[in-house]
C-alpha cells in the first residue's frame, strides 16, 4: 500500500427507520461523482445513520436537558466515573464511552440516538447487499465518535466491522530494522474510521465515507471482538 485515497459520499438524503441502508449506498454509489465502488475498497458508515434506519430512536424530554440520562444508566453495564453531568459507562457491546454512545446531535429535538444492537451485523448487511447489487467486494466500517483518555478532543473509531480486518497483528514478524516485534497490532479499522471521517466531518450531512488503497490482506472476515479488549487483560478495569 502506498497512497490511500478517501472521499464522502455525497446524497445520501434523511434516514429514517426502515430504511434499507445498503440499497441507499449501492444506489449513491453506483456512478459519478461518489462511484463505481471497486473490490477492496472500504466503505465507512456512521453509527447514527445505521441507529435511524434500524428505528434505535427513543423519546425525551425535548424541555429537559437531562432527561436521556435515563437511558445512559438502561444502555450501560457498568458505571466506569460519574462526573458532573458526564457519565463514562461500558455498554452492552464492551464499549467503554461517554453516555453509554447515546446522542443528541444530528436527530430531531425530542429524540435519542441509541447504539446498534449488533453493529457488526448491521455492517454484514450492508456488505451483503453491496456484494449482491454491484458485484464487488467491500469492507465496511460503522463509526463513530469518542473520546479518548488522557487526550483531548474526540476521533471516529470502529464499532462494527464486516469484510475488513479489526486488528492487524504484527507480532513476531520484523521491523524496519529486523528486529521482531513483541506487542504491535495496529487498529486498522479505527484509523480506517479516522481517515474517512476527515471527509465527512461532523456537520457537513456526509454519513458514508469510501476508502480506498488499503492493503489487500486486511480483507477478511472479522468482528469487534478483535477491538474490544477483555477486561483479563486491562490494566485500567
Amino acid at each position: 500500500m502506498s497512497k490511500l485515497t478517501a472521499w464522502g459520499v455525497e446524497g445520501i438524503g434523511e434516514i429514517i427507520p426502515g430504511m434499507q441502508l445498503g440499497d441507499i449506498i449501492v444506489e449513491a454509489c453506483s456512478g459519478e461523482p461518489n462511484g463505481p465502488l471497486l473490490d477492496n475498497d472500504v466503505l465507512v458508515v456512521t453509527q447514527k445513520i445505521v441507529s435511524k434506519a434500524e428505528g434505535r430512536l427513543v423519546e425525551i424530554d425535548p424541555d429537559d436537558p437531562l432527561s436521556h440520562k435515563v437511558l445512559v444508566e438502561e444502555e450501560a453495564v457498568r458505571i466506569v466515573r460519574r462526573r458532573g453531568d458526564l457519565i463514562i459507562t461500558e455498554t452492552k457491546h464492551g464499549f467503554v464511552c461517554a453516555n453509554s454512545g447515546i446522542d443528541l446531535s444530528n436527530v430531531e429535538r425530542g429524540q435519542a440516538a441509541l447504539l446498534p444492537i449488533d453493529s457488526d451485523r448491521s455492517a454484514r448487511r450492508i456488505r451483503d447487499i453491496v456484494k449482491a447489487k454491484l458485484g464487488v467486494n467491500v469492507g465496511v466500517i460503522v463509526s463513530d465518535t469518542f473520546g479518548r483518555p488522557w487526550r483531548k478532543g474526540v476521533t471516529d473509531v470502529a464499532i462494527g466491522v464486516a469484510g475488513i480486518a479489526g486488528v492487524l497483528d504484527l507480532r513476531g514478524t520484523p521491523d524496519a530494522l529486523g528486529r521482531v516485534m513483541q506487542v504491535t497490532e495496529i487498529a486498522v479499522a479505527d484509523e480506517l474510521a479516522c481517515a474517512a471521517e476527515l471527509v465527512m466531518g461532523k456537520s457537513n450531512g456526509i454519513p458514508v465515507g469510501v476508502v480506498r488503497g488499503a492493503d489487500a490482506a486486511w480483507f477478511r472476515e472479522s468482528s469487534m471482538d478483535e477491538i474490544v479488549r477483555n477486561p483479563s487483560e486491562d490494566l485500567f478495569r
